[in-house]
Formats: C-alpha cells, structure tokens, sequence
C-alpha cells in the first residue's frame, strides 16, 4: 500500500518505521521540509516529501501533527491521493499545555476529529491517539495472542475506516469499532480507554464506560 504520513513526531515516527518494514511504500513530510528528514528516511527507506506531495497516489494517509496546527495544512493536501483514500486523525486537544482554546471544541461541542475534518475537508478516522508511542515498535503480537492490544477506531466512512481496521491488524493489534466521529470523544483525553493497554474486551468495557463531559484537565 502506499502511505503518506503528515507529521513525523513521535506517532508519525514509529508508524513510518513499522509500515515501511511491513513493505509499505511510505511518503513522509513534517513541516521543516524533506530535508530534515535524511535519517528517518535512511533508517526506514522511506521517500521524505514536501507536505504538499506527501499524499500523491496515497491510499492511507496518517495526518499525525498537533491540533492547532491543522488549520495551517497548505489547500489541495490531498490532490492526487488514490480513489477512495483514507484518512487517519491521530490528534488530540491538549489546550493548557500546547493548542490554546478552540471555541469549536469548547464551546460548540465539537469533538477532536470532527474538527480538523471540518479543516481538512474530508472524512477522518480516529485511531493511535491514545496509543504510546514506543508501543508501536515493542507491542505487536500476532493474532489470537492473549496478549495482544486492542485499539479504538471511529470515524463515518465504513470503508476508510475497513482500510484502518486492517491496517492496524496488519501492525499486530485488535481493533474495537468506537462508532462515529460524533462518538468519538469516547476515546478522547481523559477517558478510560485513553492510553489503556488492554485487549478487546477491556477496551469496549472503557467505551462504554466514557463520560461525555470533558474532564477539567483537558478544558482551556
């Protein structure tokens, strides 16, 4: 499959590591330019790529920057990207300690995906946002393994959101269907199943346990 991957942080990092050692053809872009990009790229033999061509041709594309950056993303992003492309949001609000206030998510009731879709101007799939970073790398387990970790997937577009579910499987977790966009402030900051490292069962457990009142701590 071929990747663009937006953001090359900690998430977007280590998803270009796993993705390109599965025999992905990975595209990575971050905002300094491609050029800071020379070791990742000769680490994983990814193509470091300019924001605006980092989804030419892309079936997946992970959007993987903090949040209030989204609304600086250049227009025309996804021009060229493969029919029926999917998009994952792997962001978060964190407005005391990075992204300020966003009136929308405050005052609106907007949640953290429906918000950069608005942005982006297509549909998003909310995975990896409460997933740690380094367990990209050191908690793959195959399947049926008791072990195995289990991540939340919502998002309205079924068949984007087939492309992640498979994806994910494809990096070595299970996946709990979390709904739609709407929904999606279940697996938001604050709430149980973010940053759990548990299996399915637990993992529908924490859904269903979420409130939708966002806690203090994560209210500007």
């Amino acid at each position: 499959m071929k990747i663009g991957i937006i953001g090359a942080g900690a998430i977007g990092g280590n998803l270009t590591r796993r993705l390109t050692a599965l025999g992905h053809d990975v595209s990575v872009a971050n905002s300094r330019g491609p050029h800071t990009l020379t070791a990742l790229a000769e680490e994983t033999g990814a193509t470091p790529a300019a924001v605006t061509e980092a989804a030419r041709g892309a079936e997946a594309v992970v959007v993987t920057i903090p949040l209030k950056n989204i609304p600086d993303l250049p227009p025309g992003l996804f021009d060229g990207a493969a029919e029926g492309f999917a998009v994952i949001d792997t962001g978060n609000y964190y407005p005391k300690e990075r992204d300020g206030r966003i009136a929308a998510i405050e005052d609106d009731g907007l949640t953290e995906s429906r918000w950069p879709q608005q942005h982006l101007g297509h549909p998003v799939i909310k995975a990896f946002n409460g997933t740690y970073a380094q367990d990209i790398l050191d908690k793959p387990r195959p399947k049926d393994d008791p072990e195995r970790m289990a991540l939340p997937v919502a998002g309205d577009d079924e068949a984007a959101k087939r492309i992640v579910r498979d994806l994910i499987d494809e990096l070595g977790f299970d996946t709990v269907d979390a709904g739609g966009i709407d929904d999606s402030w279940r697996q938001q900051p604050g709430t149980p199943v973010y940053g759990l490292r548990g299996g399915v069962d637990a993992v529908t457990k924490a859904l269903a346990e979420a409130s939708p009142k966002r806690p203090a701590a994560f209210r500007a």
